[in-house]
C-alpha cells in the first residue's frame, strides 16, 4: 500500500510590522495631549521670540570692475605719444589687481576700523556718528540678546568681568600690528556679519550687503562700504605708480629751481660782460652756457617723465560701473515672524512626540527589569 508524501505546513504570515504600525499610532493617539500641549508652550515661546526679535533691514549696490587692460584703452596713443618724445609702454603694462581678492580686503581688519569710524545717521541721535561710538556707547541691547547675554552667555560675561577691557590703544595702520580693545572688537565682529560681499563670477559683477536695523543706515553703510573699497582697490593698485610719481615730483622741482638758477646767472654774466672780449670772460660764459645746457636737457627730460608718470596713474586707476545704487529698504529683511513660529511649532512637535514614546519605552523597560 503506497504513502502519499506529506508536505510540511507553511507557517502563517507573521503580521508583526501591522502589529508596530497600529501600535504607534495608538500611542502617538493617546499621547496627542502632551504633544499639543508641547505645541502650544513652543508656539507661544516662537511669538515672543518673533515679537522680540530686533529688525532688520539689507541694502545691496552691484558694482561691476572694469577689468580690461590699459593697453587696449590707449590704442594709437602711443605711438603718437612717441613722436612727442613720451614712452607710454611702461605706462601701459600695469597688473590687475583679480576681483576675487576683494571679499579680503571687506573682511579686512583695516578695512572694518575704517568702516566703523565714518559717521552716520541714526534715527535715536540728533547728529551724525560713527559705528564704533553708537554701538559702544549709545545703543541699547535687545531683550534677546540680554536673555542670551546672562544664560548662555553668562560664564563669557564673567569671565570678561573679571578681566576687564583692556583699553589698549590702536597702533597705527602702517606700522606695526593693529591692537584692538574688547569694544572695537565687538564693534568689529558685528560689522563682519553684517556688511557682506558676494562675488559672482560668472556675470562678472559684485554685490554689497549690509544689514542694520534702521533702513536708511543700511543704506548709508552699503553706499560707504562700497565707496571705501573702490578707494582699497584703487590705492592697491596705483601703489606703485603712485610712488613713481611723487618721486619724479620731487626731483622735477629740485631740477626746476637748478635749471632757473642757471638761467639767471647765464643772463646776469651776458649783462655785465657785453663789450668785454677778454678770454677769461668768454670761458667763463661757456661754463655757464654748459652748465645752462645741462641744466635745461634734465629738466626737460624729467617734465617728460612726469607727463608719463602722471599718464600711469590714470591709466592704472580701476573703473567701477555701478549697476545698482544702495537704496534704502522698504520692507524689513528679518525676523521673519511666520518662518519663526512655524519653526517653534515643528521643535514643539518633535520634543513633544519624543516625550510621549519616550515615556512608553521607558515604561517597557521598567516593566521588563521588574521581571
Amino acid at each position: 500500500m503506497s504513502t502519499l508524501p506529506t508536505s510540511n505546513p507553511k507557517p502563517a504570515a507573521s503580521n508583526d510590522d501591522e502589529i508596530d504600525l497600529l501600535e504607534l499610532a495608538k500611542t502617538f493617539w493617546n499621547g496627542r495631549s502632551i504633544i499639543l500641549k508641547t505645541m502650544f508652550i513652543a508656539g507661544i515661546l516662537g511669538v515672543a521670540i518673533a515679537l522680540l526679535s530686533p529688525k532688520e533691514y539689507t541694502a545691496t549696490t552691484t558694482i561691476v570692475p572694469q577689468t580690461s587692460s590699459s593697453t587696449s584703452k590707449l590704442g594709437g596713443l602711443s605711438s603718437l605719444a612717441a613722436m612727442a618724445g613720451f614712452n607710454l609702454d611702461n605706462a601701459t603694462s600695469g597688473e590687475i589687481l583679480s576681483p576675487t581678492v576683494y571679499p579680503e580686503i571687506v573682511s579686512s581688519v583695516p578695512f572694518q576700523m575704517d568702516l566703523m569710524n565714518i559717521p552716520f545717521s541714526f534715527a535715536e541721535v540728533n547728529h551724525p556718528v560713527s559705528l564704533y561710538e553708537y554701538y559702544s556707547e549709545i545703543s541699547r541691547p535687545s531683550v534677546i540678546s540680554l536673555i542670551g547675554k546672562y544664560t548662555i552667555g553668562l560664564p563669557g560675561v564673567i569671565i570678561s568681568a573679571i578681566k576687564g577691557d583692556s583699553e589698549q590703544k590702536t597702533i597705527s595702520e602702517n606700522i606695526g600690528p593693529i591692537a584692538l580693545t574688547q569694544k572695537q572688537e565687538k564693534v568689529r565682529k558685528m560689522i563682519a556679519s553684517q556688511v557682506t560681499i558676494n562675488l559672482d563670477s560668472k556675470q562678472g559683477f559684485i554685490t554689497l550687503q549690509a544689514a542694520f536695523p534702521e533702513a536708511l543706515l543700511s543704506a548709508q553703510v552699503a553706499d560707504q562700504a562700497r565707496e571705501l573699497l573702490q578707494k582699497y582697490i584703487t590705492r592697491f593698485k596705483i601703489e606703485k605708480a603712485s610712488d613713481k610719481l611723487s618721486f619724479i615730483e620731487q626731483r622735477y622741482e629740485e631740477k626746476k629751481k637748478e635749471f632757473e638758477k642757471a638761467q639767471i646767472r647765464l643772463a646776469s654774466f651776458s649783462d655785465q660782460n657785453k663789450n668785454v672780449t677778454s678770454a677769461v670772460a668768454r670761458t667763463e660764459e661757456s661754463r655757464l652756457q654748459g652748465d645752462y645746457t645741462i641744466a635745461m636737457n634734465v629738466y626737460n627730460e624729467l617734465a617728460k617723465q612726469l607727463e608719463q608718470a602722471k599718464i600711469q596713474v590714470k591709466e592704472e586707476t580701476p573703473v567701477f560701473s555701478i549697476l545698482e545704487p544702495a537704496m534704502v529698504p522698504r520692507e524689513k529683511s528679518k525676523p521673519k515672524k511666520p518662518m519663526i513660529v512655524f519653526i517653534w511649532l515643528f521643535l514643539g512637535g518633535i520634543v513633544g512626540t519624543g516625550m510621549v514614546f519616550g515615556k512608553v519605552y521607558l515604561k517597557d523597560i521598567k516593566e521588563k527589569w521588574n521581571e
